[in-house]
This record gives structure tokens, sequence and C-alpha cells, in this order.
């Protein structure tokens, strides 16, 4: 549905040159709620303006639903982008106007019939929850209320795509789980291809089923936001994925934990019906190993059920064998954690 091959994107200040996104290569399939992720200054930004061409690539590739950006005409652009709606962080509404009109504008500049968009506008509304608001101007609505305006205004059109720039960011938590759902809900309901850009990890847990976690303009993770939670391959994504799950034991915790020799300490993602195994039991009485609970945290991922267990197993080498691969056949994904878990930090 979008694909960046190989793009960059640099800018020229006075003297300077930043370098704002660096050989980026993803695609977003069909039906995504991909997320992008990263900090301030990572290029996610740049990266999502690229898509409707709000910015063009220095060097690389851009598609969007089988189109080759690079190659259009403005005029070919135009068209490309009526499939595409967009929502900010700030909402973007026209403060002289009622819901009604910020909802109807993209359709009355288009020039549509109004008996159409008067049905389009009514339906937009009630889909977004704002039935009975459409009189109203934005500065009598909550920022959640603002936000379903823009969100109904995007999707008058009947786009494939949806890009989100930031577009909790500026809302409280149960607003922005509020905003969430609606936008499940339009991926769901619509079959609406969504792009999100963020900076919290929260958002991507919620709803997204991949993501790509972004650094300096690069991309240094990709992949779905289950391996991402339980098998993050960069610092950047570990420190993501602790704001909103305790996936390890405090540095207090492990100070106090006593070791032995043929101690062992193991790291568990354990997930759907594998929650109701009786690990540690089974582990105690099938192979008589010592075994100890550093830590146990669980989470839900979307409509998932995930565990993190850190166990320290005391036993011989037979026995410590034994264990993994029971785990391995019990399709538990573990690994091994340095001998000495003082080190984990």
């Amino acid at each position: 549905m979008i694909t960046f091959k190989n793009v960059s994107k640099t800018f020229t200040k006075k003297d300077s040159t930043v370098h704002a996104l660096n050989n980026v290569s993803f695609t977003v399939n069909r039906g995504d709620i991909f997320g992008v992720i990263g900090y301030s200054g990572a290029g996610k930004s740049t990266l999502v303006r690229l898509v409707n061409q709000l910015e063009k690539q220095t060097s690389g590739d851009v598609y969007v639903d089988n189109h080759h950006l690079n190659t259009y005409t403005q005029a070919d652009l135009r068209k490309v982008k009526q499939d595409i709606g967009m929502i900010f962080q700030h909402f973007n509404l026209l403060n002289a106007k009622t819901v009604y009109k910020n909802v109807a504008m993209p359709l009355i500049l288009r020039k549509v019939k109004p008996a159409e968009i008067e049905k389009r506008v009514n339906e937009m509304l009630a889909f977004v929850g704002l039935d009975g608001k459409a009189q109203q101007y934005p500065n009598e609505l909550s920022g959640g209320q603002k936000q379903r305006v823009a969100i109904a205004r995007a999707l008058v059109t009947n786009p494939k795509i949806l890009l989100c720039d930031e577009a909790t960011s500026a809302l409280d938590p149960a607003t922005t789980d509020a905003i969430l759902d609606l936008l499940k809900k339009t991926n769901e309901t619509l079959g609406v291809t969504i792009l999100v850009i963020t900076h919290e990890m929260s958002v991507i847990q919620k709803i997204c089923n991949r993501v790509a976690v972004m650094e300096h303009g690069s991309v240094i993770e990709l992949d779905s936001v289950k391996n991402v939670f339980s098998h993050s391959k960069t610092t950047t994504a570990k420190r993501f994925v602790s704001t909103v799950i305790n996936t390890e034991p405090s540095q207090h915790v492990v100070q106090q934990l006593s070791y032995e020799d043929n101690a062992k300490v193991y790291r568990l993602f354990i997930e759907g019906n594998q929650i109701s195994h009786e690990i540690v039991h089974d582990l105690i009485t099938q192979f008589h190993v010592k075994v100890n609970i550093i830590h146990a945290f669980m989470a839900e991922i979307q409509d998932d059920t995930v565990g993190y267990l850190w166990l320290q197993v005391t036993g011989d080498h037979t026995q410590q064998q034994a264990v993994q691969s029971y785990l391995t056949t019990q399709h538990i994904q573990f690994e091994e954690v340095l001998d000495d878990a003082r080190f984990i930090h």
C-alpha cells in the first residue's frame, strides 16, 4: 500500500545540511495499522509527509497504492492524494466554521453536490460519535471532540489511507484511548490502511500490528508489534517498550538475589493459552530443580494477553538441558540471561 525504497531527505539551512532521512526502506501493507515511533528529531514526521508529498524526498522512491510518486505531475499527485486523509496533533480545524462546514470542506472544494455532502457529513459525524454537534464551533468542543471532527473530515472523502501525525499527543490518557478505539474501528469497519506517527509506545501497543523504530533518520528496527515487545533488538526499542511494560526486574531486586554455581537465569515471554500453563510447577515436579521467580508481569497487547517471567533455576547440567527442552517443546520463547543476573541492566 505504501512503500519507501532507499528514501533519503536532506534540508539545507544556511551553511549546514540536516539529514532528516537516511536510506529508509519498508512497506506498509494494505489493511495495516502501521506505527512509526522515535524520539524527537528521528525523522518520523518528515517520513509521513512524503506519503502525501507535502515534502519531496531528496533521493529514493515512494509508492502509494502502486503509484510511483516520483514520476507524477502535480495534477497526477492531486488525484492520488484524494485517497489519502491526514490528522494532526493540533487538529487544524477552521475555528470560524461550524463542525458541519469543517467536515464538509474537502467535499465543497471538490464541488460535490450539496445533497451528497449533507449525506456524507452526517454519516461521518455519526461514525465518529458526534451526532448533534454539527452546528457547534470548534472552540465549543473538548480536545477529544475536536480530534473526532478532524477524523470525520479526513474520512469524508472515503480515503484508502489515513495518516496520523502525533494525533493523540495533545490528549489526556482517557481521551487518547477513545481516539485509538475510533482509529481501530476505522481500520476494521472501513478497511482504511493507517500509518501512525508517534513517540508514545502505548499507542503502538494498543492498535498497531507492525512497527518501525526510527533513530537519527534511519529505521533501526522493524517487526510485528508482538515481536518488538517480546524480543527488542535495539536499545532504543527496549527503552520504548519499558515505558509501558515492566519487562525486567529492578536492580534492587537483582541485588537481593543469592547465587549458586549451578543456577541459571531465564527470561520467558508467554502468550495466548501459555498463560494458563503451570510452568513453575512443571519444572519443579518433573525435573527436580529449584525455581525462584525473580520477576513476573502481565500485559495486554491489543487482543492478546502476554507475560514476562524471569526465573532463576538451580540444577545440574542435565537438569538445565531438560528445562530448556521443556520450554522449547511448550513453544515458550525464552533466553538465558548471563549467569550473574546483576549484569542484566
